[in-house]
């Protein structure tokens, strides 16, 4: 490997996004190549068999485009494990931070929320992780499964997606936490109205940052770490390409990115689009 190869990020949808940023803000110089698997969101509902062959199109695709490490910018990707994610390939895998390093900076009261997909909060591993460096806190999870599908159709500001919000958050607010995780990478695009449904007692936590310096981490580790040049942006859908990046403009600047769909079960290179 290289320092030149690119950095593959992938997820269920546009919700990597959120993570593509803070990967961008922090590696300038480095090459990435965005998969949103736009066609098949949202994976929370999804059996793990599914979710797996899903992944497996994925880094197959990314594996052919020579990518030197996968970022896995989806909370119900990360909880398969890195091993089932990279699928025999040579790259490393960096999964989405679940953010229990972040949680005794902000809260006073060791009650803690978290908001994921059902998959993701089924498995249990936010919780477990945030246990078992502080076992008196307290965790409490709700799957949010309405979230996702409104923001990869562009609901925000409808009166559905703010009843949605409103009946995850009053889970949490009859736990009375003080701090939520947003353990799905779709959830920034919603930060201010949780905020806002929560109150400002609560702190509203984005693992997105730390996911990204996890990833330059290891880079430099590997001394994998592109510190020169001109860092340069591939997004790819799996359909709906012009939905997809009006909503990624949303997170990043697309004037500096080119924008494909791709074809993942024939395994083919990018087919230019747009």
């Amino acid at each position: 490997m290289n320092k030149q190869q690119p950095i593959g990020v992938i997820d269920s949808g546009v919700g990597g996004l959120t993570v593509l940023r803070r990967l961008q803000e922090l590696m300038p110089h480095e090459h990435f190549i965005f998969l949103g698997d736009t066609l098949n969101t949202p994976y929370g509902n999804r059996s793990r068999e599914d979710i797996i062959r899903l992944v497996n199109q994925m880094t197959d695709y990314l594996s052919y485009r020579n990518i030197k490490a996968l970022v896995a910018a989806c909370n119900t990707i990360t909880v398969l494990g890195e091993e089932t994610i990279r699928n025999g390939h040579d790259f490393e895998v960096i999964g989405m931070a679940k953010g229990s390093k972040m949680i005794p900076r902000v809260t006073k009261t060791g009650r803690i929320g978290i908001m994921a997909t059902d998959f993701t909060i089924s498995t249990g591993a936010h919780k477990k992780e945030i246990q078992a460096a502080h076992p008196e806190y307290q965790v409490f999870g709700v799957g949010c499964p309405r979230l996702v599908p409104l923001i990869e159709h562009e609901q925000f500001g409808t009166a559905e997606l703010k009843d949605a919000i409103k009946e995850y958050t009053d889970i949490l607010k009859s736990h009375d936490v003080d701090t939520v995780m947003l353990s799905c990478t779709h959830y920034p695009f919603l930060k201010k109205e949780i905020e806002a449904a929560m109150g400002p007692a609560v702190t509203v936590l984005d693992p997105a940052e730390v996911t990204a310096k996890k990833c330059r981490y290891d880079l430099c580790e590997r001394d994998l770490l592109c510190k020169t040049g001109t860092g340069t942006t591939e997004i790819c859908f799996t359909t709906d390409l012009e939905r997809g990046l009006r909503l990624a403009s949303l997170m990043v600047d697309l004037s500096a990115c080119r924008a494909h769909v791709v074809g993942l079960e024939r395994q083919d290179p990018a087919q230019k689009v747009g």
